[in-house]
């Protein structure tokens, strides 16, 4: 099945940039350094094998956070490696005005694997919450750096693919002059922690 012809994703620039960049990196022996340097964890191909559910061993959660489609978000995560929600598809979500409440209450907003509930990104780290908007906004998804990432379940793979240890396709990591740049689906890290995540 083409993913860009189901509701909710569709070609994007995220996804040109993906093959323009996979592609660079098979010319140059695909350096996995270009796209995870330290502190990034590099993972292996093997993760995201085919399991129970896709890449992963369960289906997303039923009430995802920020009212995220769970049907987009399971194909997203589970049944994909290189299409993405649309662009802005995070800003159609209540995510920016609940996020914020949290970011008000706590300092930071947690985001968690939206197949099992592990804790992926912390943010914003090292900016205010509004730099962090700003940034998603300027690259359409919303957009972590290296001290945001929770390197204990997150992986990325040599042609910049990002993923959990759970075999959830998050997103890419699109580096620029400030260094990596994971550009991350809303709908892949909008699940809720679990007695066991917690």
């Amino acid at each position: 099945t083409d993913l860009r012809s189901e509701k909710g994703i569709k070609g994007t620039n995220m996804n040109l940039r993906s093959v323009v960049t996979s592609f660079l990196g098979f010319l140059g022996g695909a350096n996995p350094e270009k796209y995870c340097s330290p502190p990034c964890v590099p993972g292996d191909e093997s993760i995201m094998k085919p399991k129970e559910h896709g890449t992963s061993h369960t289906p997303v959660q039923p009430n995802l956070r920020w009212n995220c489609d769970n049907t987009l978000a399971d194909r997203i995560c589970n049944f994909n490696r290189h299409n993405a929600e649309y662009r802005g598809y995070w800003q159609s979500t209540p995510f920016v005005a609940q996020a914020r409440k949290e970011y008000e209450e706590k300092g930071e907003v947690n985001f968690y694997d939206s197949n099992t509930g592990s804790l992926l990104f912390t943010a914003p780290k090292g900016r205010t919450f509004d730099e962090f908007v700003r940034e998603s906004i300027s690259h359409g998804w919303p957009s972590f750096r290296d001290e945001e990432v929770n390197w204990d379940y997150v992986r990325c793979l040599k042609n910049g693919e990002a993923i959990s240890l759970d075999g959830t396709h998050l997103g890419h990591n699109l580096p620029d002059f400030s260094g990596s740049r994971y550009c991350i689906n809303l709908v892949s890290v909008a699940g809720r922690a679990t007695t066991t995540t917690k």
